[in-house]
């Protein structure tokens, strides 16, 4: 497919709105903040918005990494993105929550994990709070093996493995995800402690290797049920979550 041209016009109202963050000679291009009003419980709440996309080749020619988005053909993956609440920059005490995707729990709200209450009470307690950021990792489905492997390990839950015993049969480590591009995006965004909404021992010690000032934990638990209790149970004797 033939690359578009930008029109100038177009380019001056999007060029303020893209940051480059190097890493090396790779580079994060950080697109908002975009105003984006939610409903969360029925009430309207109005956070600001940005997604990212990674790419190999760090250019700041920016108007050329536009040209090339009909040509990329990015809806074939994913990218991540960030909800921004309050004065996420300045003020002194912020919550954050790096969200896996959770295509199963998330969108269609299934009941075999925790992962659709996780996303929604953790937006509630960013907004209660007064300043935050929720971060949705796309690339995180099933612990890092993906939707489809996701799937396929669920069959394997349905036959008596948990999901530890599951993804590892398929080949995969227990968790596999990776924090290191949303920990540059959120480093571009604040630089004052923030306090991370998490049971995950992992996501706290990878904060705490970047260098990031990390002034606490807030656990998230809730939506228990017979369909995810062995699923919960597993997350804490197997995976070190914590209360």
């Amino acid at each position: 497919m033939e690359q578009v041209q930008l029109n100038s016009n177009v380019f001056s109202l999007l060029e303020d709105k893209i940051k480059m963050i190097k890493k090396g000679s790779e580079a994060i291009y950080l697109v908002g903040p975009i105003k984006l009003p939610v409903n969360l419980d029925g009430k309207t709440v109005e956070f600001k918005w940005y997604s990212w996309l990674k790419s190999e080749n760090a250019t700041e020619d920016f108007q050329r990494v536009i040209n090339q988005l009909s040509s990329a053909n990015l809806a074939d993956y994913q990218q991540s993105s960030v909800l921004v609440y309050g004065d996420f920059e300045y003020d002194e005490d912020a919550l954050i929550r790096m969200h896996s995707i959770c295509h199963t729990g998330d969108i269609f709200g299934s009941k075999r994990c925790d992962c659709g209450y996780q996303l929604k009470q953790s937006m509630k307690m960013i907004t209660e709070h007064g300043t935050g950021a929720l971060f949705y990792l796309a690339n995180h489905e099933g612990r890092g093996i993906g939707l489809f492997s996701k799937a396929i390990a669920y069959i394997l839950q349905e036959n008596g493995f948990d999901t530890v015993e599951a993804n590892e049969e398929l080949g995969f480590a227990d968790d596999s995800r990776n924090y290191d591009d949303a920990i540059e995006v959120l480093k571009a965004l604040r630089s004052k402690p923030v306090t991370l909404i998490t049971n995950n021992p992992k996501k706290l010690k990878a904060l705490k290797a970047a260098g990031l000032p990390v002034s606490g934990r807030t656990p998230l638990w809730g939506d228990i049920s017979e369909y995810n209790k062995k699923y919960l149970q597993t997350k804490v004797k197997k995976s070190g979550h914590m209360g």
